[in-house]
Protein backbone atom coordinates (compact mmCIF):
# COMPACT_ATOMS: atom_id res chain seq x y z
CA UNK A 1 0.00 0.00 0.00
CA UNK A 2 1.27 3.78 -0.74
CA UNK A 3 2.60 5.43 2.11
CA UNK A 4 0.67 9.01 2.58
CA UNK A 5 2.42 12.04 2.10
CA UNK A 6 3.72 13.56 4.45
CA UNK A 7 2.35 16.65 6.16
CA UNK A 8 4.40 19.85 5.52
CA UNK A 9 6.25 21.40 8.33
CA UNK A 10 4.41 25.17 8.98
CA UNK A 11 7.08 26.38 11.11
CA UNK A 12 9.52 26.00 8.14
CA UNK A 13 7.14 26.87 5.24
CA UNK A 14 8.03 29.69 2.91
CA UNK A 15 5.10 32.37 3.39
CA UNK A 16 3.06 32.89 0.68
CA UNK A 17 4.37 35.60 -2.39
CA UNK A 18 2.52 38.74 -2.16
CA UNK A 19 0.53 39.47 -5.09
CA UNK A 20 2.34 41.84 -7.78
CA UNK A 21 -0.71 44.04 -8.33
CA UNK A 22 -1.94 44.07 -4.29
CA UNK A 23 1.59 45.42 -3.98
CA UNK A 24 1.32 48.18 -6.70
CA UNK A 25 -1.99 49.36 -5.23
CA UNK A 26 -0.20 49.59 -1.03
CA UNK A 27 2.30 51.59 -3.44
CA UNK A 28 0.01 53.68 -5.44
CA UNK A 29 -2.41 54.06 -2.29
CA UNK A 30 1.08 55.72 0.20
CA UNK A 31 1.67 57.96 -2.67
CA UNK A 32 -0.90 59.30 -2.87
CA UNK A 33 -1.65 59.98 0.92
CA UNK A 34 1.88 61.56 0.31
CA UNK A 35 0.81 63.72 -2.40
CA UNK A 36 -2.16 64.54 0.03
CA UNK A 37 -0.39 65.70 2.94
CA UNK A 38 2.47 68.12 0.86
CA UNK A 39 -0.49 69.26 -1.10
CA UNK A 40 -2.63 70.45 2.24
CA UNK A 41 0.82 71.43 3.84
CA UNK A 42 1.37 73.88 1.28
CA UNK A 43 -2.13 74.91 1.00
CA UNK A 44 -2.34 75.55 4.72
CA UNK A 45 0.80 77.69 4.50
CA UNK A 46 -0.19 79.52 1.65
CA UNK A 47 -3.35 80.79 2.57
CA UNK A 48 -2.73 80.75 6.60
CA UNK A 49 0.50 83.31 6.25
CA UNK A 50 -0.89 86.27 4.42
CA UNK A 51 -4.25 85.69 6.86
CA UNK A 52 -1.97 86.41 9.71
CA UNK A 53 -0.01 89.50 7.86
CA UNK A 54 -3.57 91.11 7.60
CA UNK A 55 -4.89 90.36 11.00
CA UNK A 56 -1.18 91.54 12.41
CA UNK A 57 -1.52 95.02 10.52
CA UNK A 58 -4.77 95.52 11.30
CA UNK A 59 -4.89 95.07 14.81
CA UNK A 60 -1.85 97.39 14.86
CA UNK A 61 -3.74 100.32 12.90
CA UNK A 62 -6.93 99.91 14.87
CA UNK A 63 -4.66 100.36 18.16
CA UNK A 64 -3.05 103.08 16.44
CA UNK A 65 0.68 101.89 17.70
CA UNK A 66 2.48 104.33 15.44
CA UNK A 67 0.22 107.58 16.05
CA UNK A 68 -3.47 108.69 15.87
CA UNK A 69 -5.18 108.18 12.44
CA UNK A 70 -6.89 110.67 12.02
CA UNK A 71 -11.01 110.26 11.17
CA UNK A 72 -12.31 107.93 13.43
CA UNK A 73 -14.06 105.79 10.89
CA UNK A 74 -10.61 103.99 9.91
CA UNK A 75 -9.50 102.61 13.37
CA UNK A 76 -13.86 101.15 13.01
CA UNK A 77 -12.91 99.94 9.34
CA UNK A 78 -9.40 98.34 10.99
CA UNK A 79 -11.20 96.68 13.81
CA UNK A 80 -13.97 95.28 10.61
CA UNK A 81 -10.88 94.06 8.67
CA UNK A 82 -9.43 92.13 11.56
CA UNK A 83 -12.25 90.60 12.48
CA UNK A 84 -13.15 89.24 8.91
CA UNK A 85 -9.86 87.98 8.64
CA UNK A 86 -10.22 86.14 11.60
CA UNK A 87 -13.31 84.74 10.83
CA UNK A 88 -11.57 83.74 7.59
CA UNK A 89 -9.00 81.88 9.42
CA UNK A 90 -11.14 80.18 11.45
CA UNK A 91 -12.88 78.86 8.08
CA UNK A 92 -9.78 78.36 6.76
CA UNK A 93 -8.47 75.98 9.18
CA UNK A 94 -11.56 74.21 9.32
CA UNK A 95 -12.13 73.10 5.67
CA UNK A 96 -8.36 72.06 5.92
CA UNK A 97 -8.91 70.08 8.89
CA UNK A 98 -12.05 68.38 7.32
CA UNK A 99 -9.57 67.77 4.28
CA UNK A 100 -7.17 66.08 6.60
CA UNK A 101 -9.46 63.92 8.22
CA UNK A 102 -11.86 62.56 5.05
CA UNK A 103 -8.00 61.85 3.55
CA UNK A 104 -6.72 60.25 6.44
CA UNK A 105 -3.95 62.55 6.39
CA UNK A 106 -3.84 63.48 10.21
CA UNK A 107 -1.50 61.46 12.28
CA UNK A 108 -3.67 60.66 15.90
CA UNK A 109 -1.64 60.72 18.73
CA UNK A 110 -3.65 58.61 21.56
CA UNK A 111 -2.50 58.98 24.79
CA UNK A 112 -4.17 58.81 28.14
CA UNK A 113 -5.97 62.14 28.80
CA UNK A 114 -7.32 63.51 32.03
CA UNK A 115 -11.41 64.88 31.07
CA UNK A 116 -10.67 67.70 34.13
CA UNK A 117 -7.62 69.43 32.34
CA UNK A 118 -8.91 69.30 28.08
CA UNK A 119 -11.89 70.40 29.62
CA UNK A 120 -10.36 73.35 31.84
CA UNK A 121 -8.23 74.57 28.61
CA UNK A 122 -11.38 74.63 26.74
CA UNK A 123 -13.87 76.87 29.10
CA UNK A 124 -10.76 78.86 29.70
CA UNK A 125 -11.04 79.21 25.38
CA UNK A 126 -14.40 79.67 25.59
CA UNK A 127 -14.61 82.12 28.34
CA UNK A 128 -15.80 85.35 26.73
CA UNK A 129 -18.43 83.64 24.52
CA UNK A 130 -19.86 82.26 27.99
CA UNK A 131 -19.51 85.39 29.59
CA UNK A 132 -21.49 86.89 26.51
CA UNK A 133 -24.02 84.95 26.31
CA UNK A 134 -24.56 84.86 30.51
CA UNK A 135 -24.05 81.05 30.33
CA UNK A 136 -23.90 78.84 32.89
CA UNK A 137 -21.78 75.63 32.79
CA UNK A 138 -22.27 73.03 35.06
CA UNK A 139 -19.99 70.21 35.38
CA UNK A 140 -20.96 67.15 37.28
CA UNK A 141 -18.20 65.60 39.57
CA UNK A 142 -15.53 68.11 38.29
CA UNK A 143 -12.33 67.52 39.39
CA UNK A 144 -13.01 63.93 39.97
CA UNK A 145 -13.64 63.12 35.78
CA UNK A 146 -12.00 59.96 34.22
CA UNK A 147 -9.44 59.50 31.81
CA UNK A 148 -9.85 58.64 28.02
CA UNK A 149 -7.84 57.30 25.50
CA UNK A 150 -7.57 60.14 22.75
CA UNK A 151 -5.39 62.47 20.93
CA UNK A 152 -5.21 65.51 23.07
CA UNK A 153 -5.30 68.19 20.19
CA UNK A 154 -8.22 66.49 18.95
CA UNK A 155 -10.24 66.03 22.11
CA UNK A 156 -9.94 69.55 23.27
CA UNK A 157 -11.53 70.22 19.24
CA UNK A 158 -14.23 67.90 20.09
CA UNK A 159 -15.35 69.50 23.43
CA UNK A 160 -14.42 73.27 21.64
CA UNK A 161 -17.07 72.66 19.15
CA UNK A 162 -19.69 71.32 20.80
CA UNK A 163 -19.48 73.68 24.39
CA UNK A 164 -19.73 76.21 21.46
CA UNK A 165 -22.52 74.89 19.62
CA UNK A 166 -24.58 74.60 22.88
CA UNK A 167 -23.33 78.33 23.85
CA UNK A 168 -24.57 79.68 20.73
CA UNK A 169 -27.60 77.78 20.44
CA UNK A 170 -29.18 78.04 23.70
CA UNK A 171 -30.83 81.13 25.19
CA UNK A 172 -28.93 83.53 26.83
CA UNK A 173 -28.66 82.91 30.74
CA UNK A 174 -29.23 79.71 30.45
CA UNK A 175 -27.47 76.69 31.63
CA UNK A 176 -25.48 73.47 30.07
CA UNK A 177 -24.44 70.71 31.29
CA UNK A 178 -21.24 68.26 31.23
CA UNK A 179 -20.87 65.01 32.24
CA UNK A 180 -18.81 61.78 31.81
CA UNK A 181 -19.17 58.52 33.02
CA UNK A 182 -17.74 55.29 32.29
CA UNK A 183 -19.72 52.78 30.14
CA UNK A 184 -17.79 48.92 30.15
CA UNK A 185 -14.44 50.01 27.97
CA UNK A 186 -15.46 53.25 27.12
CA UNK A 187 -16.12 56.54 28.92
CA UNK A 188 -19.45 58.53 27.49
CA UNK A 189 -19.45 62.66 27.88
CA UNK A 190 -22.82 63.88 27.36
CA UNK A 191 -22.90 68.13 27.02
CA UNK A 192 -27.12 68.74 27.20
CA UNK A 193 -28.20 72.39 26.40
CA UNK A 194 -31.31 74.26 26.82
CA UNK A 195 -31.82 75.61 22.87
CA UNK A 196 -34.47 74.24 20.35
CA UNK A 197 -33.58 71.03 19.61
CA UNK A 198 -33.83 69.48 16.22
CA UNK A 199 -35.77 66.96 14.43
CA UNK A 200 -34.16 63.41 14.60
CA UNK A 201 -34.43 63.40 10.66
CA UNK A 202 -31.92 66.51 10.42
CA UNK A 203 -29.32 64.62 12.31
CA UNK A 204 -27.63 62.86 9.43
CA UNK A 205 -27.82 66.23 7.25
CA UNK A 206 -25.70 67.95 10.35
CA UNK A 207 -23.07 65.32 9.98
CA UNK A 208 -22.20 66.30 6.70
CA UNK A 209 -19.87 69.35 5.85
CA UNK A 210 -21.17 72.98 5.51
CA UNK A 211 -24.95 72.20 6.88
CA UNK A 212 -26.83 73.91 9.74
CA UNK A 213 -29.21 74.03 11.97
CA UNK A 214 -30.95 77.16 10.95
CA UNK A 215 -31.87 78.22 7.41
CA UNK A 216 -29.68 80.53 5.78
CA UNK A 217 -32.31 83.38 6.38
CA UNK A 218 -32.47 82.68 9.94
CA UNK A 219 -29.50 81.12 11.58
CA UNK A 220 -28.39 83.23 14.40
CA UNK A 221 -24.62 81.99 14.27
CA UNK A 222 -21.18 83.01 12.11
CA UNK A 223 -20.11 79.58 10.49
CA UNK A 224 -19.94 76.86 7.71
CA UNK A 225 -21.51 74.23 9.52
CA UNK A 226 -18.06 72.03 9.58
CA UNK A 227 -18.08 71.82 13.88
CA UNK A 228 -20.21 68.59 13.92
CA UNK A 229 -18.64 67.25 10.64
CA UNK A 230 -14.81 67.81 12.76
CA UNK A 231 -16.43 65.97 16.12
CA UNK A 232 -17.89 63.14 13.96
CA UNK A 233 -14.71 62.18 11.96
CA UNK A 234 -12.81 63.10 15.18
CA UNK A 235 -14.42 60.55 17.20
CA UNK A 236 -13.94 57.89 14.57
CA UNK A 237 -10.31 58.56 14.02
CA UNK A 238 -9.97 58.07 17.95
CA UNK A 239 -12.00 54.46 17.96
CA UNK A 240 -15.44 56.59 18.96
CA UNK A 241 -18.69 58.05 17.93
CA UNK A 242 -21.18 60.87 18.40
CA UNK A 243 -24.59 60.47 18.73
CA UNK A 244 -27.18 63.39 18.48
CA UNK A 245 -30.29 63.39 20.82
CA UNK A 246 -32.74 65.55 20.32
CA UNK A 247 -34.90 66.28 24.08
CA UNK A 248 -38.48 65.64 23.81
CA UNK A 249 -39.26 69.57 25.27
CA UNK A 250 -36.32 70.85 23.02
CA UNK A 251 -32.69 71.08 23.46
CA UNK A 252 -29.68 68.94 22.23
CA UNK A 253 -27.71 66.43 23.69
CA UNK A 254 -24.04 65.55 21.96
CA UNK A 255 -22.97 62.09 23.16
CA UNK A 256 -19.29 61.39 22.84
CA UNK A 257 -18.07 57.50 23.50
CA UNK A 258 -14.12 57.58 23.34
CA UNK A 259 -11.78 54.40 24.49
CA UNK A 260 -11.34 54.62 28.20
CA UNK A 261 -7.46 54.79 29.51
Amino acid sequence: MAQPAPLPDFDDATPPARSPRRDARARREAALDETQRSFLRMVSHELRTPLNSILGFSEIISQELYGPLGAPQYKEYAGIIRASGQRLLNLVNQILEIARLEGRAMDMDLRDEPLDHALDDVLDGLREEIAHRNTVIIVRDEGALPRVKADPRGLRTILTNLLHNAVVFSPEGSAIEVLARRDGGDIEICIADQGPGLEVADIPRLLRPFEQGDSALTRRSEGAGLGLPIVNLLCQAMGGRLKLIPGAAGGLTAQVRLPAA
